[in-house]
């Protein structure tokens, strides 16, 4: 019987580590685009690019008009539901945020209430007339 230790195996010489590829052989150049909708799995973002990708998508769900959002970040350790809350905290339109009802994730999804546009124009409003 054969067993193997894919974790003690031994690159073979034409096999390239990720880093050494340059930007002529990347096999993914372009940025990818996903859909924006009220719902957003963090699953399948790496860790280093979690606080860029959802403070982008806040952007993008706030100009689309959502006044709630859910991000789903997994239960895990809490390590990217931390993150999230990090960014949820610095995030100017975001009017509040808590853990999600069970039926939509529990611990493992937030809920974000975002502020309204027309919100956002009668502040801005306001602050002009004092």
């Amino acid at each position: 019987m054969k067993l193997f230790r894919f974790w003690q195996r031994q690159p073979k010489p034409t096999e390239l580590a990720e880093d050494d590829l340059t930007d002529n052989e990347n096999p993914f150049p372009d940025p990818v685009e996903l859909a924006i909708t009220d719902v957003f799995d963090l699953h399948s973002i790496p860790p280093q690019q979690t606080k860029a990708v959802i403070a982008e998508y806040l952007v993008q769900a706030h100009a689309r008009g959502f006044r709630y959002v859910r991000l789903i970040h997994g239960k895990g350790i809490g390590v990217q539901r931390e993150i999230t809350r990090q960014v949820l905290a610095q995030t100017p339109f975001v009017l509040q945020f808590s853990d999600a009802p069970p039926e939509a994730g529990g611990w493992g999804a937030t809920i974000v209430e975002l502020r309204g546009l027309n919100d956002e124009a009668q502040m801005d409003e306001l602050r002009n007339r004092s």
